[in-house]
This record gives C-alpha cells, structure tokens and sequence, in this order.
C-alpha cells in the first residue's frame, strides 16, 4: 500500500499522552493549500518523502500527524509519536522537529513555536541538577533576585584588571561576576589564570562582606576541552559554569551537564547565536522552544530577557519564564536571567513585571557608574533591595547617594 503526503493529515486526529506534540506557524508557498502544507511539514518530520511509498506494517505507527490547521492564526499542531525518539539525544529529536523542515519549498516561512514534552520523552533527559535552587544552596539571595555582573569591556581586560572588576563588583553587593559569551582562552587573559585570580580576590571579598559570592566561568570550547575546563573550575573551588549553549550545541552541554553533577556545579546558559533562530518572528525557532530544551538538557539558569526595559528586542520573557518555573514531569526548574541594557532605574519596573524569582544582570548598568564599578554594584544591590521592599526608587536614592548618582545619570530610560 502506497503512504503519500494525504496519509500524513488527519485533523480528527486527538494526540496521545505519549506524543510530542509542536505547535509551528507557517505560511505554505504559492500554489500549496493548506492542507497540503501541513502534511508536508509532518511527512517531512518523521519518516515520509515527496515520493509515493510502497511499505507494509508497523512504519506507519511512526508518522507524524498533522492534527490541526488554523489559518487565521497560521498555526499548525504536528503531533509525533514517542517511538520515533532516541531518549536522552537531543540533537536526534531536533534534528525531527526542526531539520529539514526547515527548508521545505512547500513553506515559505516555518516556525517551530511551542513542544508539549510527553514524560517518557522528558525523563530521558537530566534536568536541573539546582535550578531556582542555586538561590539558597551557592548563594544567599533567598527572598530576592540574584544580581551578576559582567566586567566591561567585555573583552579586553588583563587578569589582574578582570579579577579587580569582580572584587570591586561583589564587594558592593553583587553575587556573581560573569565572563562574558566571547570571553575564553585568549592571550590577554588566560583561562586558568583568570580562574584563579578572580576566585582569589572572590574569596577576599566573601571574607568582608560575610555574603556569598562566585563567578560564572565561560568553559566554551570544543567538548573535551570543555570537560577538562569544568574540571579545572571544580579543582580550584568554582561553584559555577557557563556555557554558550547555542554555539557549543546540544550534545556538548549534555556532556557538560553530566561532568558538572559529578563535581557538583551550576550551570549558567548564555544563549549568544539565540537570535540567528528566533529573531524573525515568522520563521526558525522560538526562543520558548530554546528554553524548554536548555530545561531538559540541564542548565540551571538561562537569559530569557527583560520583557522589553533593556537595550534587546521584545520578546514574550514572562511566558518563558513561566514555563522554566512551571511542572515539567519532576524535572527541576530553571532560574531565568533577565539581562542586556539594564541599571538600576529599570529594576522597579522589572521585578515587577517578571518577579523577584530572577538573576538580573548588569554590565554598563554597574561599571558605566560615574564613581566606578564599586558604588555602580552599590547602587544596583539597592535598586534591587528597594524593589523587593515594595520601597520607591527616589526613597531608596535619598539616602544612598551611589544610587542617586546612578538616577541622575540614567534616570529610568531604556537603552537601545
């Protein structure tokens, strides 16, 4: 019996507990209906082709199903069942859900829009080995957003003046110093000396504030590279990592997410490349969809933005983070980190908008400070405080003048 493209479609279709289930939206080329367009899209993603089959048996039960069509949203439900998922491989599913698809004639846009995971499918992946839980377990930020910071320029400085930065950031109230994305192995500041510097002068400003601090280490490299990088930050005292989840790849921090629960290490996701899959609205892969998959291979926190206050385009940062908080078949949740533009001036509005169960970054927002990086952490640490408190910005600024410093400067405007 012949299976062809119509053998891929049934809107009657009612997807099972066990299937994973994609929402897409697309808009089907000149001259392809509808219909003929979504069962492409579940042809394509499972195991059909543009040629008439002739097969017998149990191959069927491993289509995809187009089960639903709206075009006045220009969504499509493609759901796709277990078996035709290796657990625990990221890169094979992806390389269903959104692979060849994405290149279809039959479509001339496609987005990968939002996965309902089936629990079979979920469990196979670790999870979070912290999440939101990194809060109270490496940190002591309880009750409040977790603050980071990121020397600037992001590239550029020498050791000792990295190091510096993060004393300076953490002493004024700052819980983590982060590396930035494009920031790992370079010549003007070694990796291993960069690690041990910067927890040194960590280590000294833990001592004087009686606060916890640490530092998100950018380990990106080839896989094995990275693994004896995690290493290294495990060795010298480093409770955190980062990875560029985007760049790296799945299957490399799957691997890392594996050393790291060995050593015991948080995972800090940096989502650089997000943009190349997600910024046009009609087509490649959502940033929802990022994140759900950042969720099952194991960070334990990601940038998801910051709802529009910062300098970075809109994007639906409450919905993801929801989702990172919600129930996801017992997997951890995932601690979300709202950054790019902010400085204290935005942090009212933000916890308001997102809550205080974030990581709010700063970069210009604390070294851009006019008195420098100290009383710029100062002022973010009580904007952040103030916001939690319920206290008014002006209030908290009256009797902290880095903070007052800090409105004069930038006041409550959005950088672009």
């Amino acid at each position: 019996m012949g299976i062809t493209y119509e053998d891929f479609l049934d809107t009657a279709y009612e997807p099972q507990e066990t299937d994973l289930v994609c929402t897409f939206f697309i808009e089907p080329a000149d001259g392809i209906d509808w219909e003929a367009a979504a069962s492409r899209v579940a042809s394509e993603s499972s195991n059909g082709t543009w040629a008439e089959l002739h097969v017998e048996g149990s191959v069927r039960d491993l289509s995809a199903t187009a089960c639903a069509i709206d075009e006045d949203t220009g969504e499509i439900t493609v759901a796709y069942p277990d078996a035709l998922f290796e657990p625990g491989n990221m890169a094979q599913v992806l390389s269903c859900i959104a692979g060849n698809i994405m290149g279809m004639k039959a479509v001339d846009r496609i987005r990968l829009l939002d996965c309902e995971w089936p629990a079979r499918l979920t469990q196979s992946f670790p999870g979070p080995q912290y999440g939101t839980a990194v809060r109270t377990e490496l940190l002591d930020a309880g009750g409040r957003p977790v603050t980071a910071t990121v020397p600037k320029p992001k590239v550029g400085l020498s050791t000792d003046q990295h190091a510096q930065v993060g004393y300076d950031a953490w002493t004024g109230g700052v819980d983590l110093l982060k590396d930035d994305e494009n920031l790992t192995d370079q010549s003007f500041n070694p990796f291993e000396d960069r690690l041990i510097e910067s927890l040194a002068q960590r280590d000294r400003a833990q001592d004087e504030t009686g606060e916890t601090k640490s530092y998100l280490l950018n380990v990106t490299a080839d896989g094995t590279e990275m693994l004896e990088r995690v290493d290294l930050a495990a060795e010298h005292g480093c409770e955190f990592v980062m990875v560029d989840i985007i760049t790296t790849g799945w299957s490399s921090l799957q691997q890392v997410r594996e050393r790291c629960e060995y050593h015991g290490l948080a995972i800090h996701a940096h989502r650089a490349m997000h943009a190349a899959f997600d910024r046009i609205p009609t087509h490649g892969v959502s940033m929802r969809v990022i994140a759900q998959i950042a969720r099952l291979c194991g960070v334990d926190h990601i940038h998801t933005g910051t709802a529009g206050l910062g300098k970075l385009a809109n994007e639906d940062t409450r919905g993801i983070n929801d989702w990172l908080h919600g129930d996801c078949h017992g997997l951890s949740d995932v601690l979300p980190v709202a950054s790019g533009g902010l400085h204290p001036g935005l942090i009212d509005p933000l916890v308001e908008t997102l809550g205080t169960d974030i990581c709010v970054q700063a970069g210009g927002g604390i070294h851009g400070h006019p008195d420098g990086t100290h009383a710029g952490a100062v002022a973010f640490r009580r904007a952040v405080d103030a916001a939690v408190a319920g206290t008014p910005i002006e209030t908290a600024a009256a009797d902290c003048p880095e903070l007052q410093r800090a409105m004069e400067k930038w006041g409550v405007e959005t950088p672009r």
